[in-house]
C-alpha cells in the first residue's frame, strides 16, 4: 500500500518572471512544501473560495460541489498520487471506493469547498517536495508577521 501524507493548501502564489499561478501545499505533521503550477482559472477559484468571495454566478468548481451535494455523493479525500514528466495527477476518492482521475489544481478546488482532505504519496513529497528546515521555517514566520505589522510609510525618511 502506498504511504500517503496528508497536506494543508498554503495558497497561491504568483511566481516570476512570467506571474504563473504556484498552489503551494503543505505537509501537516512535517516541513515539506508542494508547489504545483497551476492555471489561471484554477487558481482562481481556489483564491476567491479562500477568501470567501462569492460570485454572483456560481463558477464550475461551485457547480460541481453542488452536483456532489444533490447526489449525496461524499468525497472522502484528494489524492495527488503520481508525478510524470513533469505532470502532476491527483485522484478524488469516493466513499464507495470508486476513484476518479483530476488535475490536482481542480481536485483542491475542490476539496476547499467540500472541507475535503487533501493527500499525497509519499513518492510525489519526495520528488517534487521542498523541504524547509525547522529553524528556516520559524525565520520565515517572524518574517511574515514583520510584514503584515509593517506599512509602506515606515520606509519614508
Amino acid at each position: 500500500m502506498t504511504m500517503m501524507r496528508e497536506l494543508t493548501l498554503i495558497g497561491i502564489r504568483m511566481e516570476s518572471p512570467n506571474r504563473a499561478p504556484v498552489m503551494m501545499l503543505r505537509e501537516t505533521e512535517g516541513y515539506r512544501y508542494l508547489p504545483i503550477s497551476i492555471g489561471s482559472v484554477e487558481a482562481t477559484a481556489i483564491a476567491y473560495e479562500e477568501q470567501g468571495l462569492r460570485p454572483s454566478r456560481p463558477l464550475t468548481h461551485d457547480l460541481m460541489r453542488d452536483l456532489i451535494q444533490a447526489f449525496d455523493v461524499h468525497i472522502e479525500a484528494v489524492e495527488i498520487v503520481e508525478l510524470r514528466d513533469a505532470v502532476f495527477y491527483a485522484e478524488l476518492v469516493l466513499a464507495n471506493g470508486v476513484r476518479v482521475s483530476a488535475r490536482p489544481s481542480d481536485s483542491v478546488a475542490l476539496a476547499v469547498r467540500l472541507g475535503t482532505p487533501i493527500r499525497c504519496t509519499e513518492e510525489v513529497l519526495r520528488e517534487a517536495g521542498v523541504a524547509t528546515p525547522e529553524e528556516e521555517q520559524a525565520e520565515l514566520e517572524r518574517f511574515r508577521q514583520f510584514l503584515d505589522g509593517v506599512a509602506p510609510e515606515d520606509f519614508s525618511s
